[in-house]
């Protein structure tokens, strides 16, 4: 079995008007990942980001009655516009969370004068990816991905 065919995945892509280094700037500079991480009508008012094998980030999201929702992790791979991976089985350092739910892999390809965006999210059980796609994997990240393709066709 190839990545690819992982049954525990679960996998958004889209071709991107906008280069790579647009999307690797939305993914790894805090300020502009506030404004297109959490699909709307949530909110990402926190954002700390220490991008590099190793590093750690702190992404809030905010619903809309001000429920804040803080998703911890740990960088595992970092190469610059074209390829992000991110797990929460880390909280900060090296240190394990508490339940580790998935991977999230990033990946960035020129095409067609843009950008070939592809997420995977990689969980730890068949059970975890069943509760994503339950909680609306597809919809959820596809509000963000439109979200994120607004916010990178203005940036070069």
């Amino acid at each position: 079995m190839s990545d690819a065919d992982d049954p525990r995945d679960l996998v958004l892509t889209r071709l991107i008007p906008a280069p790579r280094r647009a999307l690797w700037r939305a993914w790894t500079e805090p300020e502009l990942l506030k404004t297109w991480f959490a699909p709307a009508p949530y909110t990402t008012p926190i954002a700390e980001l220490d991008v590099r094998p190793g590093g750690s980030n702190l992404i809030v999201m905010r619903s809309p009655e001000g429920q804040d929702l803080p998703n911890r992790g740990v960088y595992l791979e970092v190469v610059p516009d074209t390829r992000l991976v991110v797990t929460d089985a880390y909280s900060a350092a090296w240190i394990p969370s508490e339940k580790p739910f998935l991977t999230v892999i990033l990946t960035f390809a020129d095409e067609a004068g843009g950008t070939r965006y592809t997420a995977r999210a990689r969980h730890w059980t068949l059970e975890d990816r069943q509760a994503h796609e339950a909680m609306g994997f597809a919809q959820g990240w596809g509000i963000c991905a439109d979200q994120l393709t607004e916010v990178v066709k203005g940036l070069g």
